[in-house]
């Protein structure tokens, strides 16, 4: 057994699984914000149901990502303790100002939120769930600066053997990270998007309170495709990104093995990793590759083969987590712009209702490819250019590895199964009856329903 693939996998199983939880939050609390303060301009009593339900679900989602979360940073001193070493100086203060700013400030309102409903006046209770979204938001920057710092080292000086901050503002504006930010933002407002629409969309084939999730639609549905066009947006200018800082990963993203200007896309090609070639190269379209990296048809695009093989990314997997990614943001600007225009009567498009539904689990399957895409791709740096991931684990026994390794799989695999039992139980359960909602609300009140 290779402790740094156990450990690499142990960190991918706790990072895929913490970062299902991750996008919802993200995405569902601005939507929230909306939906509460439509109810507050308006005091129409749907729209106050409307952020009960959907804040249920919110609320599961938010516990169950807590819990995952924790053990996470834990594993910078248990399994990778001399990356911790090395780039603790950098790394770790991007870490401990989110854990200090960020995700105080979120826990602390949510609490406000959640149990706050009859308590606090509604503009303070607008407020709060304002103040949630804008922190969780923040949180994410944080911690994606810290991943955009690994991506694209900077801010740094190697001293005493390892590499300590020389320049915050220079970690602050990596353009690696804030690339990478907007990028993960817009995927996680879009999958809220989606979340809200494919629920709603089950309601209204089965005629369930068709004017609160009608309304519901008339928010998702514009956050969605709004949320889908900044994301191709944001996902263009992060290729530009790559192709500058990480030109390896880029050419393996398009599995481009030889350096040349007015370098051509292939719309059908397949990777043969073990001749540094391709199998297949069809439907061949010139200069589109360099302008995706530079805006410029005639610009030069490295090859794999200017790298030393041993620095080559698994270019399999980054190609197809690149090429999946792709096509699963044409298909949601495709069934986020249809929903748009059916916002005002989505429930007489029954065949649109049943696709939103069923797609429910593809935007974070898409947004797992880009992180798959992200960390590859890096490899065999754990710091890109830096410190390579063979050199950052921790001296333990591999044996070790492997029964934590296995330990993770089995709990987390309890909760992903709670988890998603819940929601579903909650989601077809549908918001609470307008002549039950003193009592029930009461109930919340004392935190049955978190």
């Amino acid at each position: 057994m290779d402790v740094v693939l156990l450990s690499r996998l142990q960190f991918a199983v706790t990072v895929f699984f913490h970062f299902i939880f991750v996008p919802l939050t993200l995405g569902i609390t601005i939507l929230l914000a909306m939906m509460e303060t439509a109810y507050v301009r308006t005091g129409n009593e749907t729209y106050k149901r409307m952020v009960k339900f959907w804040g249920k679900l919110f609320l599961i989602n938010f516990v169950l990502g807590v819990v995952t979360g924790i053990t996470l940073e834990f594993q910078f001193g248990t399994n990778w303790s001399r990356y911790s070493e090395y780039v603790g100086d950098i790394f770790g203060s991007l870490l401990a100002i989110e854990a200090t700013l960020a995700f105080f400030l979120e826990s602390t309102f949510i609490a406000v939120w959640a149990f706050g409903w009859e308590k606090v006046s509604k503009k303070v209770h607008c407020t709060a769930i304002w103040l949630v979204a804008i922190a969780s938001n923040i949180s994410a920057l944080w911690i994606i600066l810290a991943n955009g710092f690994m991506q694209n080292p900077v801010g740094y000086v190697i001293r005493n053997g390892r590499a300590e901050l020389d320049s915050f503002y220079t970690v602050l504006t990596n353009p690696y990270g804030w690339g990478q930010y907007f990028h993960t933002v817009t995927s996680a407002w879009m999958l809220g998007g989606f979340f809200v629409l494919g629920i709603s969309a089950w309601h209204l084939v089965r005629k369930n309170e068709v004017d609160l999730f009608t309304k519901s639609v008339r928010f998702a549905a514009p956050f969605a495709i709004i949320s889908a066009i900044l994301l191709s947006l944001a996902g263009h200018h992060q290729g530009m990104i790559v192709a500058k800082y990480q030109p390896a990963k880029f050419a393996a993203m398009e599995s481009h093995w030889e350096t040349e200007k007015t370098a051509p896309m292939y719309v059908l090609t397949w990777p043969d990793e073990e001749n540094n070639t391709n199998f297949i190269e069809a439907i061949k379209i010139p200069g589109i590759l360099s302008f995706m990296a530079f805006s410029d048809f005639n610009a030069e695009v490295q090859g794999l083969n200017a790298f030393p093989e041993e620095d080559h990314p698994p270019v399999l997997i980054t190609f197809l987590s690149f090429r999946f990614m792709v096509a699963m943001g044409a298909l949601f600007l495709l069934l986020s712009g249809l929903a748009w225009i059916k916002r005002k009567d989505l429930a007489s498009s029954p065949r649109l209702c049943k696709a939103l539904t069923w797609i429910i689990p593809l935007p974070y399957i898409t947004i797992m490819a880009g992180w798959m895409l992200a960390e590859v791709g890096r490899q065999p740096w754990i710091v890109y250019g830096l410190m390579r991931t063979a050199d950052a684990v921790s001296p333990v026994p591999a044996q070790s590895v492997a029964i934590s390794l296995i330990s993770f799989i089995v709990i987390y695999s309890l909760l992903g199964v709670l988890d998603i039992y819940l929601l579903i139980k909650y989601a077809r359960k549908g918001p609470l009856m307008p002549a039950t909602q003193g009592t029930i609300t009461q109930n919340e009140d004392k935190g049955e329903v978190a």
